[in-house]
C-alpha cells in the first residue's frame, strides 16, 4: 500500500491500494429501472445499471461513502454479463444477458435482454408492471482511492480499477439515482424522497431479509437511518452473527481403507516390539488380538463372521479379499526393518552405497584427475591430456530365510514370539551384510591391478605398531600423501574415521579423548570418529577417509529393494502363513587410497 499526501498537509490524505480482491470478494450496488419500456418483441429493455452517486457502506473503521469511478471501469468490446435474480448463480436464476455497456458521464447504461423461456415469463411480467424495478450489479475492485474530508472527517473510497461480474434484479436498491434510460413521459427523471411510511417499510424489509429482529428494525427507524445506512448496519450485524456462530470442524474420514490398514499395522508392530511408541491414531487397535483384527478385516470387506469358528475366521481372512494379510505383513516389515537398522555394521559408514539394476557383474570406474594446467608456449598451443582410469568388479547375490506364522501362534495371539522371530531375521540380514563387508576388509582381496587392497605398493599398509599418537600420526601422514592415478598429483585423502576391534576399543577411546581435549594446552590436531567392528578379533586398526570425498569400500542393493524384503504366502500343507525374508546384496572395494591399515604390534 502506497500513501501519498497531495497539496499541503491540511488537505485530505489519498490512500491508493493495489490489493487484489480476495477470492469471492464481490461488491454489489443496486439501481432503479422502469420495465414499462420493455420491448415485448425483442424482450429487451435499456437501463442505467449504476452511477457514481455515493453509497453508504461500513467496514472495520466504520461508515464511509463508496463511489464508482466510471473511468476506472474495465469493459472489453462485445463483453456481456449474466442477468440474474438476487445475485444467484444457479442456472434457473439466470433470466437473460446484459450487453452493450456504455459509460455516459457518471452513468453506466446497458441493454438487458430477457430469455424467452417459459419459466422467465413471470419475471418479465413483473418487470413490465413495475413490481420488479430495481437492479444490482456485482463487481470486483482491484484498486481503491481513499480520501478523508478534513472538515467533516467523512471517508470516501473510490473504486478506480474495477470490473463487473453480473447484473441482478433485486427488490432493494442501493443507488437510487440510477434510472432507466427510456422512461415514460409522465415519469419524473429525478428520484423522489421516500415518505416516512416508505422508509419504515423498506427498513423493516431489509431487517427481515437479514434475519434481524423487529426490535432491531424499530431501533433503526427511531434513529432516523435511511435505507442505505440501515442496509450497511444490517450487513454488519449479519457478518458478526456469522463470525460468532459455532464452527463445524471437518475431520478426515476414518473409513479410509489405507488409513485403517496403517493404523492396524502400527498397532500390531507395537505389540510385536517393532516400534517403540504407539501412534495416537492406532490406539483403538492396540488391544485387539490377531483374531479380533481378522474379524474386523472381514467385516470391513463385507464378510459376515457370525457363527464362524476361529479357524474359519483366520482361513477366510488369509485367503479372501480382506486386508488382514497386509496388516500382518506391514507390521512384520516394520519390525524387521527396526531390528535390521539397529544391528547394521559400522563398516557401512565408511563405504559408499550403490544400486544395481540386475545381477550382472558391475564395474566401478575410478577416474584419475587431470593433473595440472600447463603454461602455454609463445605459439599458444594447448596440449591435450587424458584421464587415467581403473575399475573394480561388484556382483549381487541373493540371501534368504523363511519362517512360519503357525496356527498355534495366531490362536494364542503370541505376538511377542512372532515379533521375536521377525526381529531375529532382521538381525540376521544385518549380520549377513556385516560378514560380507568384514570379509572384504580382513580378507584383503586382490584388486584389478593384481595387488591386494592393503599392499606396500599401494602405500596403505603401515609397519606394525600399537595404536598410539605417534603411529596414528604416521598413518594420517601416509593418507595425506596419497597421489592420483598418474602417480604425481596429491589428492590429500583426509582421515575421518578410526576403525578398531573390541581389543582396542578402550585404548582408542582414551587416545581420542586425549587428542580432543577440552583445554588449550592438551589439544592435538587429529580429530577422528571412532568406529568399533566386533568382528575384528585382533589388534589391527584402520583409518578411513570420508566416503563422500573418497570412497574405499562399496556395497550395493538391487534397485528398488534396499535392505531386507519380506513376502507372505499362504501355507497349504499346514495351517498358518509362511513368510520369507530375502535381500540382494553385494560388497567390494572401489579405491585402496581411501584407507590405511596398521596390523598392530607383532
Amino acid at each position: 500500500m502506497n500513501v501519498q499526501l497531495t497539496g499541503n498537509p491540511t488537505k485530505a490524505a489519498h490512500i491508493v491500494s493495489n490489493r487484489k480482491p480476495r477470492s469471492g470478494e464481490t461488491y454489489v450496488r443496486a439501481a432503479t429501472f422502469d420495465g414499462s419500456s420493455l420491448d415485448n418483441t425483442a424482450m429487451e429493455v435499456s437501463a442505467v445499471i449504476a452511477t457514481s452517486a455515493p453509497v453508504k457502506r461500513r467496514d472495520k473503521k466504520g461508515l464511509y461513502l463508496e463511489v464508482l469511478s466510471m473511468r476506472g471501469l474495465n469493459i472489453e468490446d462485445g463483453e456481456d454479463f449474466p442477468l440474474q435474480l438476487d445475485h444467484s448463480s444457479a442456472s434457473r436464476s439466470t433470466v437473460g444477458r446484459g450487453h452493450s455497456l456504455k459509460v455516459d458521464g457518471n452513468k453506466l447504461t446497458a441493454a438487458l435482454r430477457f430469455s424467452v423461456a417459459d419459466d422467465v415469463k413471470p419475471v418479465t411480467q413483473r418487470v413490465s408492471d413495475g413490481t420488479l424495478r430495481h437492479l444490482s450489479i456485482g463487481y470486483r475492485v482491484s484498486r481503491w482511492l481513499e480520501t478523508t474530508d478534513p472538515k467533516t472527517g467523512v471517508r470516501t473510497k473510490t473504486a478506480i480499477d474495477w470490473r463487473i461480474d453480473e447484473i441482478s434484479i433485486t427488490p432493494i436498491p442501493a443507488d437510487r439515482n440510477a434510472t432507466i434510460t427510456h422512461r415514460s413521459e409522465n415519469m419524473d427523471p429525478e428520484v423522489t424522497e421516500l415518505t416516512p411510511a416508505q422508509r419504515r417499510t423498506e427498513i423493516r424489509t431489509i431487517c427481515r431479509m437479514a434475519g434481524l429482529t423487529t426490535e432491531q428494525a424499530d431501533d433503526m427507524i427511531d434513529r432516523d437511518l435511511d435505507p442505505v445506512a440501515a442496509r450497511a448496519e444490517a450487513f454488519e450485524a449479519l457478518q458478526e452473527r456469522q463470525r460468532s456462530a459455532p464452527r463445524i470442524r471437518v475431520v478426515a474420514n476414518n473409513d479410509d481403507p489405507a488409513a485403517i490398514l496403517t493404523r492396524a499395522a502400527d498397532a500390531l508392530a507395537f505389540r510385536m516390539g517393532g516400534v517403540d511408541k504407539l501412534p495416537e491414531p492406532s490406539r483403538e487397535y492396540a488391544n485387539m488380538s490377531l483374531l479380533d483384527m481378522a474379524r474386523d478385516s472381514l467385516t470391513r470387506a463385507g464378510v459376515s463372521v457370525r457363527g464362524l469358528s476361529t479357524d474359519e475366521v483366520f482361513q477366510r481372512a488369509a485367503h479372501g479379499t480382506s486386508d488382514f494379510p497386509l496388516v500382518v505383513s506391514n507390521a512384520a516389515s516394520k519390525t524387521l526393518l527396526s531390528a535390521y537398522q539397529a544391528a547394521e555394521s559400522p563398516l557401512k559408514t565408511v563405504a559408499r552405497q550403490r544400486s544395481l539394476p540386475n545381477f550382472k557383474e558391475s564395474t566401478s570406474i575410478r577416474l584419475g584427475g587431470m593433473g595440472r594446467l600447463e603454461q602455454l608456449s609463445e605459439h599458444g598451443e594447448i596440449v591435450a591430456t587424458s584421464r587415467a582410469e581403473s575399475g573394480e568388479k561388484l556382483t549381487l547375490s541373493t540371501y534368504a530365510r523363511r519362517f512360519d506364522l503357525t496356527r498355534k501362534l495366531m490362536i494364542d495371539d503370541d505376538t511377542s514370539a512372532f515379533g521375536d522371530i521377525v526381529a531375529a531375521l532382521g538381525q540376521a540380514a544385518a549380520q549377513t551384510e556385516a560378514d560380507l563387508l568384514v570379509s572384504q576388509l580382513i580378507g584383503n582381496p586382490t584388486m584389478s591391478d593384481g595387488k591386494a587392497v592393503f599392499h606396500a605398493v599401494h602405500s596403505n599398509l603401515s609397519a606394525g605398531a600399537d595404536l598410539a599418537d605417534t603411529s596414528l600420526s604416521d598413518a594420517r601422514k601416509a593418507m595425506r600423501q596419497r597421489k592420483d592415478l598418474d602417480g604425481k598429483t596429491l589428492i590429500s585423502a583426509t582421515p575421518k574415521y578410526l576403525l578398531v576391534g573390541p581389543e582396542l576399543e578402550t585404548t582408542a577411546e582414551k587416545l581420542l579423548t586425549a587428542i580432543q581435549a577440552t583445554t588449550t594446552d592438551d589439544v592435538q590436531p587429529i580429530k577422528l570418529t571412532l568406529l568399533v567392528e566386533p568382528r575384528i578379533d585382533d589388534d589391527s586398526w584402520y583409518i578411513f577417509a570420508d566416503p563422500a570425498r573418497l570412497a574405499g569400500m562399496q556395497y550395493a542393493y538391487l534397485s528398488g529393494a534396499q535392505g531386507p524384503q519380506i513376502q507372505r504366502q499362504e501355507m497349504w500343507d499346514s495351517l498358518g502363513v509362511s513368510f520369507r525374508v530375502f535381500e540382494d546384496f553385494g560388497a567390494g572395494w572401489v579405491d585402496y587410497r581411501a584407507a590405511q591399515k596398521n596390523p598392530g604390534a607383532a
